[in-house]
């Protein structure tokens, strides 16, 4: 019936074409991750780009080393931090606060349970210099001791 060197060759055939439809659906399966891949890149850009306008915009709005308390809150609760700048970026919007301080900012997350780690440093001048805290205690527990062998 059927010649077995014709059976073959259809076989043959077959086989190629199966590789060749596994080659397009291999291709088609990578460029659908690629474009996966630059969708989800657009999207955290546009992501990126949103929320450094929201900062920009709440910045905007900031006094007294208010800059400086977002800084460093977005270094120890950067996900809360944007959720905080897009709610008082709100209440920006609709007039319930005009401006906001470092201090408020600190308050704000404080009253949140959030503790920011703020440096202090606490200067003092002292005939002309200014030193700090820290040195002008050291200076007069010195000067105290000092004064303590000369009177002993």
């Amino acid at each position: 019936m059927d010649d077995p060197d014709l059976e073959l060759i259809k076989k043959r055939k077959m086989r190629k074409l199966q590789e060749q439809l596994a080659f397009r659906d291999k291709q088609e399966q990578e460029k659908a991750k690629e474009n996966d891949k630059n969708n989800l890149e657009l999207q955290n850009k546009q992501k990126s780009n949103e929320i450094d306008a929201e900062k920009n915009f709440l910045l905007r709005h900031m006094y007294d080393r208010g800059d400086e308390v977002l800084k460093l809150a977005e270094q120890q609760y950067p996900f809360q931090t944007k959720i905080i700048i897009k709610r008082l970026n709100e209440l920006i919007r609709f007039g319930e606060i005009p401006r906001i301080s470092g201090g408020d900012m600190l308050s704000v997350y404080r009253s949140l349970g959030l503790n920011i780690r703020v440096d202090t440093h606490i200067s003092i001048s002292d005939h002309g210099k200014t030193i700090s805290f820290s040195d002008k205690l050291k200076q007069s527990t010195a000067s105290e001791l000092d004064d303590d062998d000369e009177s002993t």
